[in-house]
């Protein structure tokens, strides 16, 4: 059974074929400028990069690309469309409704139209994708898998905000939490690694990539996470501040005359990384002014180290109790010196990192960065969120 997986953003769109007999990837590739000039990228292992620029003025020309590029005779993977098997659809949004990926129908499609008010800059897209795909191949099934499903096990008292609750009932504001996909994959691979069912390990799952977000993993199911009612929330992220005093909104909108649209820019795309630094988001960037002694490269480091490591020591609190912490995402798999700046003299809470494995930058498929003596063991995995994608559709439609 071969899965297509479709993960639309407002302008582009990024696909993976797999083959789910061995879980092989068979082709992966980035459709880029969506409405604009267009550039579609395919890779193939064993084949030189695939590349075509040309007009796509939406996702359906878009995605039809895509399907004839898999068909292509000289340059693709399968014979015809009807090798795949199921499209599965990476949806930010799934509000309360849906706590597990469900089977794409026009209950669904309704449901995630209700919902675009809680993700307005995601789930317009993932829709466009999933009506594009319905449009090009009718009798395949459709399968949505939601970023927030693996958090709607968190109890009341971890989703709840401190505000009046009809606010709750009415508007539905509360932490949702986003990553989903990746958090589930890393903490199950964790409990492989381990060679322990995950119903009986405690986890911390690190995901800081461009966006971040850190998950307590009790038992195989999250109870709390730092992402909230939006990917706003938590940790420092590349332009975003993460979790600030709010009375800092109101502040600078009254003492600067900014409007509702100004401070949501200031907050989503001036601050965080970006703001601290003054480097650029890209982490790499970073690392290298830091190198160089860039004392405000060095401070976004330590506080983002920092950030991290209140944050185990939270959720270690929340779950009385830790077994493993992975680290996942661009920044956790290529990033040691903000691993080691996390998990310095942690050893109180049993955490031993070894410096020497930390600074090993060839992770291949994962690696333990924890001494032999760690109580709690230290890991640094690479996501698959598309494989994890690919998994949920086939449960669902095989």
């Amino acid at each position: 059974m071969k899965v297509l997986v479709i993960n639309c953003g407002s302008s582009s769109l990024k696909y993976q074929l797999i083959d789910m007999s061995n879980e092989n990837v068979l082709a992966q590739g980035l459709v880029e400028r969506i409405g604009i000039d267009g550039i579609l990228t395919q890779k193939v292992e064993g084949r030189e990069k695939y590349i075509v620029e040309t007009d796509l003025k939406d996702h359906k020309v878009a995605i039809d690309l895509v399907l004839n590029t898999l068909v292509d005779k000289a340059n693709g993977v399968i014979n015809s469309m009807d090798e795949i098997s199921a499209v599965g659809h990476r949806v930010v949004h799934g509000g309360e409704k849906y706590s597990t990926s469900v089977v794409i129908n026009e209950e669904v499609m309704k449901n995630l139209e209700d919902l675009v008010s809680l993700a307005p800059l995601h789930n317009p897209a993932n829709i466009i994708g999933i009506k594009a795909c319905m449009a090009l191949m009718p009798n395949t099934p459709m399968v949505a898998v939601f970023d927030t499903a693996f958090h709607q096990t968190m109890p009341q008292k971890a989703f709840m905000y401190p505000i009046p609750y009809e606010y709750y009932e009415e508007d539905h504001i509360r932490r949702y939490g986003f990553h989903g996909t990746s958090h589930k994959y890393v903490a199950g691979k964790v409990a492989e690694v381990m060679g322990k069912n995950i119903k009986d390990i405690k986890t911390i799952t690190c995901h800081l990539g461009n966006g971040v977000s850190v998950t307590a993993v009790d038992g195989g199911t999250s109870v709390d996470t730092t992402m909230g009612f939006t990917p706003l929330d938590g940790i420092i992220m590349g332009s975003r501040s993460g979790s600030i005093d709010p009375a800092i909104v109101t502040y600078l909108m009254k003492e600067k005359g900014y409007s509702i649209e100004e401070m949501d820019e200031i907050l989503n795309k001036k601050s965080g990384v970006l703001g601290i630094s003054g480097v650029g988001t890209d982490f790499r960037d970073i690392r290298s002014a830091a190198r160089e002694n860039n004392k405000r490269a060095l401070l976004t480091m330590d506080l983002y180290g920092y950030q991290i490591k209140k944050q185990i020591g939270a959720y270690a609190a929340a779950m009385a109790g830790l077994d493993a912490i992975v680290f996942t995402a661009g920044i956790g798999e290529h990033a040691p010196e903000i691993r080691e700046r996390a998990l310095i003299d942690m050893e109180f809470l049993g955490i031993k990192i070894d410096l020497k494995k930390n600074d090993n930058q060839d992770i291949g498929e994962g690696m333990e960065i924890s001494t032999e003596d760690s109580k709690v063991k230290v890991f640094v995995i690479p996501t698959n969120e598309e494989l994890m994608i690919a998994k949920e559709t086939l449960a669902l439609t095989k």
